[in-house]
Formats: C-alpha cells, sequence, structure tokens
C-alpha cells in the first residue's frame, strides 16, 4: 500500500516514531523512554544502544499498528549536538556526551583563543559555548587521546542509527550542523575545525543533504522491526530545524516559537548571515539557512516556582497572576537559571530577580518569570529579525507554554504581534515525516510536502494594546540586566571553580 511514512524524533529523553499519512495525519505514535546519567558535575551521557533499544521499540510498535506494507520510508529528527564514537563494527566505544554537557568549557576558552572566536563563528555559525560538539570532542582528545584515536568514526544520533538501519555510514547535514564541525557556507566537513577537535577526516560521516535516501532497510534490522527490507531511511534533520518544518517554517516571512523547557525560535534566511545574536544552522529543506535562538531556561522556570513556592499548581498560579497588573508591582526577572546561549553566550550568567519587596507574593514572581521570558525573545526575535530581512508576517508558537493562556497574551504584548497556534504536538517528528515523503515523490521537494503536512493553526493570540506601551518601557530596562550582573556572575562562577 505504501501510504505512510514514519516519522522518528529521538530526543533528550525518549525515542518517538509516529505514522503520518500523506496529509499529515497522525495514524499512531509509540514511544520508548531511556535513562540519563550524570556522573560528575557538568557531565550527561547516554548509552547509545538504549537510544538503538528504543528506536527499535517504538518502530515495532508502529509497524504492528499499521502493517509493514503501509509504510513507504522513515527519516529521523533527533537531539541536536549530541555524539559517541563507534568501532569498525558500529559498537559505541564511549558514553555518548550530550548537548547538555558542559565538560568542555575550558577547551571553548582554548580553541576560541587558538582560532579566534568570531572565525569559529563565521566557519560553523555557532558563536563558541559548550553546546556543539566541537569542544567536548577536544577534551576527549585531551583526556581520552588512546580512544578517539582508536575510534572508527564519530556519530550524531542520525548517523548512528542510519548505520545501524543501513550499514552506511551516512549522516545529513541538517543534523551533522549542530556539531560545530560543518563550514556552514558549503555543507560540508571543515578542514581546520576538524582538526582542532583532534579527528581525522576519514573518521567521519559522508554527508548529504536532508531529504536524501541514506540507503535501504537491511535484512537484520527489518527483522528487528517488523519492517520490509529494503525500506527507505531518509536523511532527516536536528530536532530544532525538523520541528520549524514540521510547523511549516521553510521560506522568509515566518518565524516559529517553540515554548518547551527551553525557548527555541528561529526563521528561515535564503543567505548565509553569521552573529553573536543567534545561531546559524543548515535549513532542513537542505535549501538555504535557518536562524536560531535559545533560552535554556523556558517553561521549566515555571516549574521551578511551583516546587519552590509550594504552590499547589502552575495553574492555580496562573490564575492568582491573571490579577497581578503589568509589571509584576516592580518585579524584574532576568531568566538565566541555566545560563545564556544567544546573545552573550556565558555560561557563569545565572538567574536575577530585582525589585522583591515585602509586599510581593508567589503570584507577583510567577508573572515576572512570564514577563522576564517574553522580554528575553523579544530582544532575540529583534535581533535574529533585523538580519533576516526584516520582521515576519506569521508566528507559528507550539509547546507545552501555549497551554498557558497568561504567557501567551504577553508574549503577543510585548513581541507587538499576533501569535498563531499550531495544534501539532510533536512538530520534529512531522518535520522528519515531511522529508520521507518527499523523497519517495509523494511531493516535488520539501517545502510542498510542508505546505500539504502541516496542521493549520487551531487558534491566535493577538497583543493586548493597553500592555504594549507599558512593557515597551520595561523591555528597555530589561535589556539593561545582563550588563549590570555579568561581573557579579562571574566572579561567583570563579569562586565555585576554585572551591570546587
Amino acid at each position: 500500500m505504501d501510504d505512510v511514512v514514519i516519522g522518528i524524533d529521538a530526543s533528550t529523553t525518549a525515542v518517538k516514531a509516529i505514522a503520518f499519512t500523506r496529509d499529515g495525519e497522525e495514524l499512531f505514535q509509540a514511544r520508548e523512554a531511556y535513562p540519563l546519567s550524570n556522573p560528575r558535575p557538568g557531565h550527561f551521557e547516554q548509552d547509545a544502544e538504549h537510544w538503538w533499544t528504543a528506536l527499535l521499540g517504538a518502530l515495532k510498535q508502529v509497524t504492528e499498528a499499521v502493517g509493514a506494507s503501509r509504510v513507504a520510508a522513515i527519516s529521523i529528527a533527533h537531539q541536536r549536538e549530541t555524539f559517541t564514537l563507534i568501532d569498525h563494527a558500529g559498537k559505541p566505544l564511549i558514553p555518548a556526551i550530550l548537548w547538555l554537557d558542559e565538560r568542555a568549557r575550558p577547551q571553548v576558552i582554548r580553541l576560541s583563543a587558538e582560532l579566534g572566536r568570531e572565525t569559529i563563528r563565521d566557519w560553523s555559525g555557532k558563536p563558541p559555548d559548550p553546546t556543539p560538539a566541537l569542544y567536548a570532542i577536544a577534551w576527549l582528545a585531551e583526556h581520552q587521546p588512546q580512544t578517539l584515536d582508536d575510534a572508527a568514526a564519530l556519530v550524531d544520533v542520525h548517523g548512528f542509527f542510519v548505520h545501524r538501519l543501513t550499514e552506511h555510514l551516512v549522516t545529513s547535514t541538517a543534523s551533522a550542523d549542530p556539531l560545530g564541525l560543518l563550514d556552514v557556507r558549503n555543507g560540508t566537513w571543515h578542514p581546520e575545525l576538524v582538526t582542532a577537535a583532534g579527528l581525522r577526516p576519514d573518521q567521519l560521516p559522508e554527508l548529504v543533504a536532508p531529504g536524501a535516501i541514506c540507503g535501504g532497510l537491511v535484512e537484520s534490522a527489518a527483522r528487528l522491526t517488523g519492517l520490509k527490507a529494503g525500506t527507505p531511511v531518509v536523511a532527516g534533520a536536528g530536532d530544532g530545524q525538523a520541528m520549524g518544518l514540521g510547523m511549516g517554517v521553510h521560506a522568509e516571512g515566518k518565524s516559529y516559537l517553540s515554548l518547551g523547557s527551553g525557548i527555541v525560535s528561529g526563521c528561515y534566511s535564503g543567505k548565509i548571515t553569521t552573529s553573536n545574536a543567534f545561531r546559524t544552522l543548515v535549513s532542513p529543506t537542505g535549501s538555504g539557512f535557518m536562524l536560531e535562538t535559545v533560552l535554556r531556561s523556558g517553561m521549566q522556570l515555571v516549574d521551578w516556582i511551583v516546587r519552590t513556592t509550594g504552590s499547589p499548581s502552575a495553574a492555580a498560579l496562573e490564575k492568582a497572576a491573571v490579577d497581578v497588573s503589568a509589571g509584576s508591582e516592580g518585579l524584574l526577572v532576568m531568566p538565566y537559571w541555566a545560563g545564556v546561549m544567544s546573545p552573550y553566550w556565558d555560561g557563569a550568567a545565572r538567574g536575577a530577580i530585582v525589585g522583591l519587596s515585602l509586599d510581593h507574593e508567589p503570584k507577583h514572581l510567577f508573572r515576572a518569570v512570564l514577563e522576564g521570558i517574553a522580554f528575553e525573545q523579544a530582544i532575540a526575535s529583534e535581533a535574529m529579525e533585523t538580519q533576516a530581512g526584516g520582521k515576519p508576517a506569521a508566528v507559528i508558537a507550539a509547546g507545552g507554554g501555549t497551554n498557558c493562556a497568561l504567557l501567551m497574551r504577553i508574549m503577543a504584548s510585548v513581541l507587538e504581534r499576533p501569535l498563531s497556534v499550531s495544534p501539532v504536538n510533536e512538530a520534529a517528528a512531522l518535520g522528519a515525516a515531511m522529508l520521507a515523503a518527499s523523497a519517495i515523490g509523494w511531493f516535488p521537494s520539501p517545502e510542498t510536502a510542508a505546505e500539504a503536512m502541516a496542521a493549520l493553526p487551531t487558534r491566535h493570540v493577538e497583543p493586548v494594546d493597553g500592555l504594549i506601551s507599558g512593557y515597551r518601557a520595561r523591555k528597555a530596562i530589561y535589556r539593561d540586566l545582563y550588563r549590570a550582573t555579568r561581573d557579579i556572575h562571574a566572579r561567583l562562577d570563579a569562586l565555585s571553580e576554585a572551591s570546587g
């Protein structure tokens, strides 16, 4: 029948495999979780074999639900920057090092001094920061040089899965790009960055464009999943880019806003541009680029407030905060609980709550956190959109944060534009499915697949006219908060390093 494609999203916590029809309808979803290890402060690891077991289990469930004969192709989205080393048989040699890992902060400093921060940014599209794998690989070169030298290949999650599924050592440019080793302009491995990491060129997978067929499912993988041998495995993309595609952002004029544990926003750019204000990534369509901003502490701050204040629930706090006037009666929150990526790239930065008084209650803090997230996003969006050619006509929002009506009103008012809410809960998997659908000829391009398969927004949130001017004034004060606290946080971080 061949009327279904499977989009896979291998996130930080689980593999989700979802069967989609030609019009983007979700038929069946399976989820298999795996553990996260934190063996030392700043070290975050996983066993890649756990990824593989989870992938097999999820694919088997989907295949049993929809039937192997219906599956025309599969494609993969995944947690970005995460990687492992494998031997010639594909066996992992080390625990996978995750995008969350911060062990390589000294290597960020060293490589930035040796190559130049702007040089690294302009080559890779990524301002120096512990998140790209480049620095963790350099850490391995210093701490486990023999293991790195003995490795047959370095693979991202996509490359690991494709190798197991097809026996081809291949990955997508839109999957490998976040590693920080690519020449973002040309979509090729950058020789100087590869050397700086301590790798050899022969240790890197072949690169193909997203939407290319990497190979067919081998017999052994077919038996384990129930899928047909030879089923096309299509090159996907990192979850951030795939999510944007799944939300229908594939050309200029639209941007996406994912309100999850972290806040990720992005827009398409037809031309290459790099800046400290955003990360530049290979587009999931294989044409053009995605500009992206990341706030690491997003909706997880809401969970933090609930825990810290002993409130019964986020819903109860939101209900109370609705009656708090805009500006939270003088409170201002800088939401850097997990450091800051764009635009400052400062791992020592931490959250700040300014203006506390004896009159403030948890409801004020709740609203102030939502306002701080919105101020941060507005500043990030302005910088990104200036480089990309202006304010987009539409902003598509998704994620758990869209269920917070107060946040949505605040965000629309601070951004000074309407927000359209996507009903898609698994946009990254849908983006991967769009690439699969294009690769097998259902659509002439990933862009047309996105137009056909993306769900229409279910609601729109308008700015509140009465809030705009006041928030504009408070945003101007918020802009100064990072510089006012930067040196204090750096000194505190230095003390922690010295005592730890």
